[in-house]
Order: structure tokens, then sequence, then C-alpha cells
């Protein structure tokens, strides 16, 4: 039976006087709380030796019967039958002892007890034979009881001492009694008390060996205990969003995870819904950050407590975005949760007075997907479609759910007709280009802006760059899309100065193809715009290291004089050996590390970022500044230039077309706008 700590001995104190007990003296008081331990232990291993030990004991005492037969044949008949008696009455005892649970040291008493009357019951019958001589010799055989006290059973040192004590005594005065030399009783008696005095020495060892065994065997389960719950802890921490106590994405991308396989294997259906409380950035500014964080635990609680009915799990994915996954079988069971989803947040009657679409709650938008034949192999593709389906509900008003539906146009993003989108939209004017301005933090000038492709269907509905975008770069219609977006910019507002530098995202297979840099040359020349005012923005996730064509693209576009700058710096990989290959001109570090900045430890990873771009001689752009306080936090690092909805909003080429002097000017007008 192994050693049991339970909570109320596994403290570090308790390790504490495990590990240093050995330690001390041995004639020092132990600690009654690990005395009390060892005594609960060594009896359970008492208990289950106790059995096995008398029987062998006993099955030895009966096979000296033969020897009785040889050595003392006139009182053998005496002697075998007092064996029997004692043994038989031994066995039978402890068994009754072990059926009824009597405690343990009744049945180390019945052991010690049947050592003492085996000895005395063989004894006594003995030294009434004839041959003096055999007697005196077989009397030797005394030592076996002793050893059996001290070495065979797991006694208690204090019962051994006892029981080999009472047969030492015993012998003592048989020796007195029988007739011998003296000679004889000296020897014979210094035997035994030789035997006696080694034995219980060995026995004393013995048990010390077993309380240091315990010991050590405590502090390492107590240890292994603590490290346990320390680990569980850490690991609970790292699946546990701080803010509302759910599930954070970590935890719930390996839920998914486990959805997605049983999905595969075993055809189990299940449902994936995002949740994005409606307005909340207005909220947030209104009613203030801690109002917003109380706003978020408010509805995590209450959407927590309501998905425990339908045994899913929920997560929160996002800033005031949530994921809710449960497994079902039929489009009603879904759209009959999405709407509790809705209707739950709704009657929390949570007041936001800044929406200005006649609600004054907070309501939630709700877009589900669920697992069909149609959804593919790939996990994150039920994610992506559960994310449409929320764009959809927020763009038919907030406060509603959508279910996304593979047939339904609206809905379905499906590469074939994306892809027969992107072949007619130049032609067809379903493209187009809005800006967001970029500002100088020391001047308060709009220095340039990022130009956003933007997509709409024949029937005027909006594509996210997000579903379109990598269609066109697998399609390859990335390539005419780039060329066209280019040469807009320049003649909507370089050509005729209405901003500095206007930027341009491009793809991997833009850079990658040939006559890419001479194609932008081109369109630089026909403009008449300087190659110095187009900024092309590169995306850190692209692996540069592996496409020498693409260094080469990027050298042959400097030496045209375009500028190039690092986009969503610290979200991928490669970043430090981009800073180590290219001289980019401007380094764009990525929103999220901007909105981390609530805790010390977001604000230092920010401080370091910057510290790193800035020894590399990098201008610094920080996107996504929204607030006052990231402002001055901004300030306060000493960045030169911002991009974010607190500059500005993307918006046509319209609103940039001012002169050079109220570049200023502009920045409110599209501020208000």
């Amino acid at each position: 039976m192994g050693l049991r700590v339970t909570n109320e001995y596994a403290s570090s104190a308790l390790a504490d006087i495990a590990h240093a007990e050995p330690l001390e003296r041995r004639y020092e008081p132990r600690s009654d709380e690990l005395r009390n331990l060892y005594r609960e232990d060594g009896q359970a291993k008492r208990r289950m030796d106790a059995r096995p030990g008398l029987w062998i004991a006993v099955a030895i005492y009966l096979m000296f019967s033969a020897t009785d037969l040889l050595l003392i044949p006139d009182v053998a008949l005496y002697t075998i039958t007092a064996r029997f008696v004692v043994g038989v009455t031994a066995l039978v005892t402890l068994e009754a002892q072990l059926r009824r649970g009597v405690a343990t040291e009744w049945i180390d008493v019945t052991c010690a007890a049947a050592i003492i009357f085996g000895y005395v019951g063989w004894l006594f019958p003995a030294v009434l034979g004839a041959d003096k001589e055999s007697v005196s010799y077989y009397m030797v055989f005394g030592t076996i009881f002793m050893m059996s006290a001290n070495l065979f059973f797991t006694f208690k040192f204090s019962l051994s001492i006892v029981t080999s004590s009472i047969i030492l005594v015993i012998l003592y005065i048989v020796n007195y009694f029988v007739p011998s030399t003296l000679t004889y009783k000296m020897v014979f008696g210094t035997f035994y008390i030789s035997c006696f005095t080694f034995t219980s020495y060995v026995n004393w060892k013995l048990n010390e060996e077993r309380y240091n065994v315990f010991l050590n065997a405590l502090e390492a389960k107590i240890q292994h205990k603590e490290a346990t719950e320390r680990g569980q802890a850490l690991l609970n921490l790292s699946r546990t969003d701080p803010l509302t106590g759910l599930e954070n994405r970590r935890a719930i991308d390996e839920k998914l995870r486990d959805y997605w396989s049983d999905w595969q294997k075993h055809g189990s259906a299940f449902v994936a819904i995002l949740i994005d409380v409606d307005f909340f950035k207005r909220f947030n500014d209104y009613y203030g950050h801690q109002e917003g964080d109380r706003c978020l635990i408010l509805v995590a609680n209450a959407l927590a407590e309501m998905i425990k009915q339908h045994n899913g799990s929920i997560g929160r994915y996002g800033g005031e975005e949530f994921i809710v996954l449960a497994r079902m079988e039929k489009r009603e069971q879904v759209a009959g949760l999405a709407e509790a989803i809705r209707s739950t947040v709704e009657n929390l009657a949570l007041p936001h007075q800044q929406r200005r679409d006649g609600t004054s709650v907070v309501t939630v938008s709700v877009g589900a997907a669920f697992t069909r034949a149609q959804t593919g192999a790939k996990l994150e593709k039920i994610i992506h479609e559960a994310d449409r389906a929320l764009y959809l509900a927020k763009a038919g008003g907030r406060n509603c759910t959508w279910l996304f539906d593979p047939n339904d146009p609206q809905s379905s993003d499906e590469s074939e007709n994306i892809a027969a989108l992107l072949k007619i939209a130049i032609s067809q004017d379903l493209v187009s280009v809005v800006y967001q301005p970029i500002q100088n933090v020391a001047s308060g000038r709009v220095e340039a802006v990022e130009a956003l492709m933007r997509l709409k269907m024949l029937d005027g509905t909006s594509v996210p760059p997000s579903l379109f975008i990598p269609v066109a770069e697998r399609t390859g219609a990335v390539l005419e899309l780039g060329r066209w977006a280019i040469r807009t910019v320049c003649t909507e507002l370089l050509a005729d100065d209405h901003v500095r530098v206007v930027s341009v995202n491009v793809s991997p297979i833009q850079l990658k193809t040939p006559g890419f840099a001479a194609s932008v040359a081109t369109i630089l020349s026909e403009t008449g715009v300087a190659g110095n005012r187009l900024a092309l923005e590169i995306t850190e996730g692209l692996e540069m290291e592996m496409h020498s064509d693409i260094l080469r693209c990027i050298s042959d576009l400097k030496l045209l004089g375009v500028r190039v700058w690092l986009d969503d710096f610290g979200t991928g990989f490669a970043g430090l050996s981009w800073l180590r290959l290219i001289d980019f001109d401007t380094v764009k570090i990525d929103r999220s590390f901007l909105h981390d900045c609530g805790t010390p430890r977001g604000k230092a990873m920010l401080q370091d970022i910057i510290a790193l771009v800035r020894n590399r001689g990098h201008k610094i752009l920080v996107e996504g500044v929204e607030t006052d306080e990231q402002l001055a936090l901004i300030r306060e690092f000493d960045i030169d230039k911002i991009q974010g909805f607190h500059v500005g909003r993307p918006a046509p080429a319209a609103s940039f077309r001012t002169k050079p002097a109220t570049y200023k000017r502009t920045l409110s007008i599209v501020k208000s706008a």
C-alpha cells in the first residue's frame, strides 16, 4: 500500500520537517504530525504483511516436527501436538481478526503471542526428554523465535523488544533448571544474549531505515503534489482570460481542434458561434475603461451561465469578441442557440447611451457556422464561415443573428465566385480605393495616407479584403489589381500634389513576379510622380530570405526612389531578419502592441520594440491609435508617425484633395466625418 498524502499533510511546512528530521539527533522527539502519519502508513504495511508472514512462520514451525522425531523421539508426540495446537490457533485467530477489521496493533500482538507460545509449547515438552544432551543442543534453535520477533515480522521496535525479551527470560529460566555443566550454561547463555543484542540492534536499525524511507517518500510525494498543483495553476492561468475568467483564445483553439477531430473521425457535428459586442468602442470611450471591463465581465458571466445548459464551451476570442462551441446536429438548434445568446445579452439591460441606432442598451451581433459535408478538411474554414456570418449580422444592423448558408450568395465566399468577380472588378468599377491618413506626431500634420482596396459585388454588397485578397493572390488577379491600385493612387492624389506620400500594400506574388519594378517605373513615368512619393508596404510574415528575387525587386524599387515600409512589425517571425537585410524607410508597429499597453508588461514590450527599431535607424509608425490616452503614450515614446481612427478613418480620395497648406485642416475634417 503506497503512502497517502492528504490535504491535511500536504503542506510545505510538513515537507520541510520531513526533509530536516533525518538530520536531527535520534533521541529528539519526532514531529507529532509525522509520527501519526508514519504510524498510519506503518500500520497499513504491517497489516498487509501479517497474513503471509504468519502462515510462512507456522509452516516452518510445523516442519520442525521432523527434527523432534529425530532428536527427542520420546517426547516428540507432545512437542508435535503442541506445535499444531499453537500454529492452528494462531492462524484461526489471525484470520478472524482480519475479517473483523480489528486494529493493526492487535494483529501484531497476535503474531507476537504466536511466537512466544510457539516457543513455550515446544520447549517445555522438549526439556522433559530423556536424552539431555540432545535436548541441550536442540535448545539452540530457540534463537529462531528471537530472530522471528526482531527480523521476520515488521513489528514496532517496542513490541519486538518485549517479545524477544520474554523468549530470552524463558530460556534463562529453563537453562537454570535443566541439568548441565556450568560451562554449557555460560556458553549457551552468552550465545542467547548475543543473539538478543544483535537482532535487537538490527531491528532498531531497520525501523530507523523504514522511517527514513518514509520521510524521503513523504517529501517526494509532497513536492510532486506541490509541483503538480503549481503546474496546473500555471496551465490554468495560461488558458484563462484574466478579465472575464473565461477560456482564452489559446484554450478555445485547443478545444476547437478537439471538436474538429471528433467531427472528422466520428462525425460528431458541432457549431462555432462568434459574438461581438455592438458599438463597444463608443461604450468604452464614453463610460471609461473600467465600465468597459465591467460590461465585458457581465456579458461573459451571463453567456457562460447560459451556455452550460447546452453543454457547450465559451471563450474570449478578442477584445470584445467571444466564441461558443457546442455539439449540435440540426440547423434549427443552431439558430435557437444563436438567438438565446443575443437575447441573453439584451436582457441584461446594460445602458449604452452612445448608440445611434435607436437602441439604448448593450447588445451583441452573432454569427454562427456548423459542420456539414461541404465544410472541407481545414479547421479554419468553419471559423472563417462564422466570421463571415458575424460580418453580415453587423452589416444587417447589429443586435441580430446570422447563420452561415453556403447557398446564400451573400454568405458564400466560394473561390469560384470571388475569382469570377475579380476578373471583371476593374472593368465594371467594382474595385475602389479609400485612404487612411498618417499623421506626423510632432507637427500634427497629415504627411501621408495608406491606400486600402475595397471590392463590392454586382449588387453593391461589400466583400471584405480578408476574403478577396487571398483569392486574388491564389488566382494571380492580384497582379492586375496591384498595378491598377498604384496607378489609381498616382492619378487620384499624387499627380496633383494632394498629399505628399501614399503607401500601397503589395503582395509577395507581385514582388516575385519578373518586371514588377519595371511596371512601377512605367506608372510613375506616365503619371509624372516622383518615386519618393510612393511607398510600398511589405508584411512581415513574408519570408524574404527564401526569395532572392524578392530582395532583387526591392533593390530595384529603391533605385527608383520608391520608399519601402515594413508593415505589421512584431506579428510574424521574420522581422529581425528583415531589418538586417533591408534598409526600410519606415517600420509600422502592429496595433496589438499599442492596445496591450494597458498592462506594465505590454507597455514594456512596446518600449522594447521601439528601441530595437530606433537603434536600427528606421522611422517608426504605430498603427491602431484610437484614443487620447494612446496618443499621449505615443508622445511619451517620441514616435514619428501614427495611424488609426483617432487620426482619421479610411475615406475616399475627395476628402484629401486639398492644398498642401491645409493638411492639418484636412485631418480635422476627416476625424469629424
